[in-house]
């Protein structure tokens, strides 16, 4: 029974619903009735794309961030921010999208 339920869990949460910046992803919770009667549900991310300008590499590239990852944005700075998320795994330079 537990794997079902983890399956349809994992089924639910898409790859394009992911930031880029902090990796939030969606969460799968409970709607609760006034009965209290449960029934799944997903939470999702306050994530959009969002155009910045790339200094280092001299180009404008594009992310899917959240509200949270641009606040990160803003505090340390684009090229510390997408190097974090590299190496903590939220993305690689590959799946960044440049502009030309």
């Amino acid at each position: 029974m537990k794997e079902a339920i983890r399956e349809l869990t994992e089924r639910k949460i898409e790859m394009s619903k992911i930031c880029q910046i902090t990796g939030k992803k969606a969460m799968i919770g409970n709607n609760v009735s006034h009965s209290k009667r449960r029934t799944k549900r997903s939470f999702d991310v306050n994530l959009f794309t969002k155009k910045f300008y790339y200094v280092e590499q001299d180009c404008w590239i594009v992310l899917k961030i959240s509200a949270a990852g641009l606040r990160y944005i803003n505090k340390v700075g684009l090229d510390a921010a997408l190097n974090n998320a590299v190496e903590k795994g939220y993305c690689d330079w590959k799946s960044i999208k440049v502009i030309a």
